[in-house]
């Protein structure tokens, strides 16, 4: 990856096994913060839409999504953020880059923190 790439960011976002939607927000901010320390330009539209769209209405979500899946087509890579698992909603937009033909990246943040250790 070079410095200065579009990244769509991939992360979970409704509550789930791994945590609530308040602990993957913060989850969401995380990853958003290590794109920023690599010097990418990141795009998460998961934490951007459901401030004006309510999750829990599925036309409203779907929105969302299909605005999300928009955003999506410009990115160069898409980062998946692995840590909490894979959602049913970041397996869609993975399969949306595998179409597009975008790199798809696989992250941890806990790899970030041994790295700096």
């Amino acid at each position: 990856m070079a410095k200065g790439d579009l990244i769509y960011i991939e992360s979970p976002y409704a509550e789930s096994e791994s945590g609530s939607v308040e602990d993957h927000v913060e989850y969401a901010k995380l990853c958003m913060k290590d794109c920023l320390l690599r010097e990418e330009h990141p795009f998460a539209s998961h934490l951007l839409f459901p401030q004006v769209l309510d999750d829990l209405n599925a036309k409203e979500r779907k929105a969302g999504m299909m605005a999300g899946k928009a955003w999506g087509t410009y990115a160069d890579i898409v980062a998946v953020y692995t840590d909490q698992g894979v959602t049913t909603g970041m397996g869609w937009g993975i399969r949306n880059a595998e179409n597009l033909g975008i790199t798809i990246e696989y992250r941890t943040l806990t790899e970030n923190e041994n790295d700096a250790a």
